[in-house]
């Protein structure tokens, strides 16, 4: 396959025009502040719901109460304008935030169920859990890196939403739907998706398979990167994620 196809593809400039939102999250602007959490809370709810389900274990309704807490408890705190990039990962300074706050929850014996006033936030719990069951049962499991891979799947499926909606809004849904079929969806257990099963599927040439589909790629590695770059705290970070993710060297 033609390098430039895959969704690594050849070095170019990385993005740099979308500010970090965990330094947004500490602006005197409360309307940026708020649109900063919300971002934070899309990326990393379902990581903190899940390592929440496995690591403590919580049942589906304690970790859904503990995962509406934690955030409600983050926002208040100001957990986000605490974060030192010197010390840590922001995900591992919000994972070890995590812990915290259910330790803290577990020890109190008092703890209220929450609702009535408390803002519930709006999570797709079922998704989760559907992911969930297919995550292969572990008595080992490195709950580190359990939430580092679902914050990248968390991190794709927001690039992949973005990169539907930029498709969509600018006549290039064909451009997606290819990109789906053959990188997201991608073949049946026991088959493979050729180009030529592409050009047949949706009626267009080869050569433009090719093309929507180099298209689609470069874009949504496009989109990973300014999403990765709203996430992280610092740039040796950013780089550092960028590396291990789609293998390009941002020097």
């Amino acid at each position: 396959m033609n390098k430039d196809t895959d969704i690594g593809g050849p070095p170019r400039p990385f993005p740099v025009t979308r500010r970090s939102v965990i330094l947004a999250a500490s602006s005197t602007d409360p309307h940026i502040r708020r649109q900063a959490f919300e971002t934070l809370v899309a990326a990393y709810w379902k990581p903190i719901y899940k390592y929440i389900r496995l690591k403590w274990p919580a049942h589906s309704e304690d970790a859904k109460d503990l995962t509406q807490g934690f955030f409600a408890q983050a926002l208040e705190n100001g957990y986000v304008e605490r974060y030192d990039p010197a010390k840590a990962k922001f995900r591992t300074y919000l994972r070890t935030c995590v812990d915290g706050f259910v330790s803290n929850e577990r020890k109190s014996a008092q703890r209220m169920k929450r609702g009535g006033d408390a803002q519930q936030l709006s999570l797709d719990f079922d998704s989760a859990e559907a992911e969930l069951s297919l995550l292969e049962p572990s008595v080992n499991r490195d709950m580190d890196e359990l939430f580092h891979q679902e914050w990248v799947r968390s991190l794709f499926s927001l690039a992949v939403d973005e990169l539907r909606n930029q498709c969509e809004s600018s006549g290039k849904s064909l451009h997606f739907a290819i990109f789906d079929r053959h990188d997201v969806q991608g073949p049946g257990p026991h088959s493979t998706v050729s180009y030529a099963d592409l050009s047949a599927e949706f009626g267009i040439a080869t050569t433009q398979v090719t093309n929507y589909l180099a298209f689609a790629r470069r874009r949504f590695r496009e989109l990973v990167l300014e999403k990765l770059r709203e996430l992280t705290g610092s740039d040796d970070e950013f780089q550092a994620e960028a590396r291990r993710l789609l293998g390009i060297d941002p020097r």
